[in-house]
């Protein structure tokens, strides 16, 4: 009989049984079919998700602290969203100047039923340029100071199809909606199913 030589012992095939079933990859959405078409639990795990990488970004915040925020596991955030987190030698992540994780955002429309129409993007200035719309809409309504709609640059946001998307600069229309309770702040991000 012959030997194999030591440590190299030859592979035998696994019986039926015995196969490890991989874990299931979790695959992050790209277009508002697929963000829509996932349980309403990711969706809304996704949305903070976003949440938790934007207020990274923009409070220059740890992940373990926005997480807490945000009630999640930092593990969670680090592995959906990946593709906008960086890694430091040191271990901790940070995240990336832009990224490119789709976001589903109301924006104020007139022709659009209940004044308001659902866009996805997935580009993280785009969203920030809705977010800066709803804030200056916000303040004008409040207060009536129109000052900082007008120091918007951009009248539009560009979807994830490339499409442009108008914003409403018309104060009379601002007027409207906001009179109709469309305009809450609540009403930024997309009501999940």
């Amino acid at each position: 009989m012959r030997r194999s030589p030591k440590g190299s012992r030859g592979k035998t095939p696994k019986k039926r049984g015995q196969i490890r079933h991989a874990r299931k990859k979790l695959l992050v959405p790209r277009t508002a079919k697929q963000f829509f078409a996932k349980p309403n639990d990711f969706q809304e795990t996704w949305n903070s998700v976003t949440h938790v990488i934007s207020k990274m970004r923009a409070d220059r915040m740890s992940l373990r602290k926005a997480s807490r925020e945000f009630g999640l596991n930092p593990r969670v955030v680090a592995r959906l969203g990946k593709s906008a987190l960086r890694k430091r030698k040191n271990g901790q992540y940070v995240a990336k100047s832009k990224d490119r994780l789709l976001r589903i955002l109301a924006v104020p429309s007139s022709d659009a039923k209940g004044g308001k129409r659902e866009i996805a993007t997935r580009d993280s200035h785009e969203a920030s340029i809705v977010g800066k719309f709803w804030a200056a809409a916000q303040k004008y309504l409040q207060t009536g100071d129109s000052s900082a709609l007008k120091k918007l640059r951009r009248q539009y946001v560009i979807d994830a199809s490339g499409k442009r998307i108008p914003l409403i600069k018309d104060l009379a229309e601002l007027d409207r909606l906001g009179s109709a309770g469309v305009l809450s702040f609540e009403s930024l991000y997309a009501e999940v199913a």
